[in-house]
């Protein structure tokens, strides 16, 4: 399942990441961790979301959840002096 979410949520960042897409990422990053979360704790029969569980360390290094999100701006270039 993993594998399938981090090449939905590659593709989805690299679209966005020109710009200011901050704010838009985090919120992204939240509901990923959330809803991963909700998935293991379904399929151990376990109640709650897990977030005292596993910690966001273990969930993106252990687990393999995609976790780069940085924002790359584009400057224009500069034009050579006469």
């Amino acid at each position: 399942m993993i594998q399938t979410v981090n090449a939905i949520i590659r593709g989805w960042v690299n679209y966005f990441r020109i710009g200011n897409s901050n704010s838009a990422f985090n919120k992204v990053r939240d509901y990923l961790e959330m809803k991963v979360r909700k998935f293991v704790m379904r399929r151990k029969k376990l109640k709650g979301f897990g977030w005292k569980r596993w910690s966001r360390e273990e969930i993106y290094g252990k687990w393999g959840l995609y976790n780069d999100y940085r924002i790359r701006y584009v400057y224009p270039k500069a034009k050579p002096s006469r």
